[in-house]
C-alpha cells in the first residue's frame, strides 16, 4: 500500500507574533516542531504498513528549513519525503494549501491512502484534509480513531465525541486522525543516523501542474481582517466563614441565588 502522510511544521512556542500587514503568523526566528496530530497520523500509517506492507511518504509545504521536520519523519520510519518549497506558496490559506498538496499527491501517483492529523495546533481549522479529498475526488473519513487494514478495505472507528461510528472504507481514501488513536514513538540516535540514507525530494511550483490563480495569496479567498487577544476576565472570589456549618450555609445560599440549587433543596 502506498501511503502519503501530510505533515505541518508549527511554531515551537505559544508566544507567537502576528504580522500587522498580512495578519498571518510571523514565523521569523521561531523554532518549529511537527504538528502533534500529524505524528499520530504518521504512526497510524506505519502501523498499516506493518500490517500489509508498502511504503510511507511524508509530504509538507513550507520554506526549505521545514526539511528538518521531514528528516524527523524519516527517523521515525517513513520511507521518503517530499518538500514543497516556493515563494509562490507564501500566504496560502487552507484552500490554496490543500490545492498544492493535492497536486503533489497526484504527481507522486498511485497513492492508496492519504493521512493527516485532524487539525493543526496553530490554526485549528481541520479543513485541509477534506479540501485535498475533494480535489483528488476520493472518499474521506474524518476523526479516525482506529484503523485496521483488511483485504483492500480499511475498518475504521470514528470518534465523534459522544458518539462512535464503525465503518468499512474502500481505497483510495483520505482520513484525518485523532490524537487518541495511538501513542507516537520517539526518535533515537540509530534511527536518526539511518534517516540520512533516505531521500528528501524538493519540488517547486514549476514542478507541479498548477494554476497560478490558485496558489499562494492569489488562490486564498480567506481574508483575516483583524486578530486580537481575548480579554482577561478577573472574577472576584468570596471567602466563606471559617466555621464549617456557617460556610456550608453561605455556600447553599449562594448557589440558590445563582439558581444552581432550587429554593426547596
Amino acid at each position: 500500500m502506498k501511503i502519503v502522510v501530510c505533515i505541518k511544521q508549527v511554531p515551537e512556542t505559544t508566544n507567537v507574533k502576528i504580522d500587522e500587514k498580512t495578519k498571518n503568523i510571523d514565523r521569523r526566528g521561531l523554532g518549529g516542531v511537527i504538528n502533534s496530530y500529524d505524528l499520530h497520523a504518521l504512526k497510524a500509517a506505519l502501523d498499516i504498513k506493518n500490517q500489509v506492507g508498502g511504503e510511507v511518504i511524508t509530504l509538507t509545504m513550507g520554506p526549505d528549513d521545514f526539511a528538518v521536520s521531514l528528516q524527523e519523519t524519516l527517523a521515525l520510519g517513513a520511507d521518503k519525503s517530499v518538500l514543497l518549497s516556493d515563494r509562490a506558496f507564501a500566504g496560502a490559506d487552507t484552500l490554496a494549501t490543500g490545492y498544492v498538496l493535492g497536486k503533489a499527491i497526484e504527481k507522486i501517483g498511485n497513492v492508496d491512502l492519504v493521512l493527516l492529523g485532524q487539525q493543526s495546533v496553530d490554526a485549528d481549522t481541520g479543513q485541509v484534509g477534506p479540501i485535498i479529498a475533494e480535489l483528488l475526488q476520493v472518499s474521506q473519513v474524518t476523526y479516525a480513531d482506529k484503523m485496521i487494514a483488511k483485504n483492500e478495505n480499511l475498518l475504521i472507528k470514528r470518534n465523534l465525541g459522544t458518539v462512535e461510528q464503525e465503518i468499512t472504507a474502500k481505497l483510495p481514501l483520505l482520513a484525518t486522525i485523532t490524537e487518541t488513536i495511538n501513542e507516537p514513538e520517539y526518535t533515537n540516535v540509530v534511527e536518526i543516523a539511518k534517516s540520512f540514507d533516505k531521500t528528501i525530494t524538493t519540488w517547486h511550483a514549476k514542478d507541479l501542474d498548477l494554476e497560478d490563480s490558485r496558489v499562494g495569496q492569489a488562490g486564498s479567498p480567506t481574508i483575516v481582517r483583524s486578530i486580537s487577544s481575548p480579554e482577561k476576565v478577573v472574577k472576584q472570589g468570596h471567602k466563606l466563614a471559617d466555621d464549617p456549618v456557617a460556610a456550608a450555609k453561605e455556600l447553599v445560599a449562594a448557589l440558590k441565588k445563582q439558581n444552581v440549587l432550587a429554593e426547596d433543596e
